[in-house]
């Protein structure tokens, strides 16, 4: 049986890698060991990034929640009692979007859970 040389799968793979590396900064770009460490990394750190950018936005949402529950006389821990006593069932992407763009439409949310707190 003939010998197979792995030549041109080797580029391919190295090429793969390279291509993905592209925009780094010396040999991280331009030598293929060096890049693949490079782009190991980066592609578990994006990973993660991923999980992140959920986090810091659920976190960016109950901030301004907050600012603006609290400019209607509540905490934010009792604006979100409050509404689930209530039974209103709006996610706080919604309620951050409302704070932000509609303060009248907060109010009256507000409204709603100030009623069932107290």
């Amino acid at each position: 049986m003939a010998r197979v040389k792995g030549g041109l799968n080797a580029k391919k793979k190295h090429n793969r890698v390279l291509k993905l590396a592209k925009g780094y900064r010396g040999a991280r770009s331009k030598q293929y060991r060096v890049a693949k460490q490079s782009v190991m990394r980066a592609l578990t750190s994006s990973f993660a990034g991923r999980r992140q950018k959920k986090r810091q936005f659920r976190q960016l949402w109950i901030a301004r929640i907050n600012a603006a529950a609290r400019i209607n006389g509540l905490s934010y821990s009792k604006l979100m009692h409050g509404l689930k006593l209530a039974g209103v069932e709006i996610n706080r992407k919604m309620l951050a979007e409302l704070a932000v763009n509609d303060p009248a439409g907060f109010a009256q949310i507000a409204e709603v859970a100030k009623t069932k707190v107290a």
